[in-house]
């Protein structure tokens, strides 16, 4: 018959054996539910708050006049990467609290804000993409863009845009 000692020992090896398995699972599990709710806010509908008017503006070296919207949300999910030219693209986000940038996430993504910085975690967290770079103002944003020849952005009508920077059409 094994020594009572012997038998307790192995005992307590195997509760602290399933005790780290089961922080590891609860830590698994922790993480895909952390994923899971950012695919189900991608996907939720999102009441329209009052729609703010924005141009779409690019680098005034690029060539285009219009852009798809399709093409257009894909660049600021960075699902397009380059503008039919070969030309990198690079777009710049305004700040999250901005109300052009929810009315530019509606009508561009057809989600809010709070969707798309969802995705984004997502995105993050799987250690695939980063989200494009935000800046707090329009003159920010006209200042990326002029400076980066594959930059596009969006401001509220009536921003002042400069030489460097114009505004292009978008179509559905």
């Amino acid at each position: 018959m094994p020594h009572v000692e012997t038998v307790r020992s192995q005992e307590r090896a195997r509760v602290r054996l399933w005790g780290r398995k089961a922080g590891a699972f609860l830590l698994l599990w922790a993480a895909a539910m952390a994923v899971l709710l950012a695919a189900v806010l991608w996907l939720l509908p999102h009441p329209v708050a009052a729609a703010e008017p924005f141009i779409v503006i690019v680098n005034a070296a690029n060539p285009v006049s219009s852009v798809p919207s399709d093409q257009l949300a894909g660049f600021f999910l960075k699902k397009v990467t380059q503008w039919n030219s070969g030309l990198p693209a690079q777009p710049v986000d305004l700040g999250a609290d901005s109300a052009v940038r929810e009315s530019f996430s509606h009508q561009i993504h057809h989600k809010g804000t709070a969707a798309v910085k969802a995705y984004w975690q997502q995105m993050i967290f799987s250690g695939r993409e980063v989200p494009p770079p935000e800046k707090a103002s329009a003159r920010e944003v006209v200042a990326f863009v002029s400076a980066n020849r594959g930059g596009v952005g969006y401001v509220p009508a009536g921003t002042p845009l400069g030489s460097e920077a114009k505004a292009v059409d978008v179509k559905p």
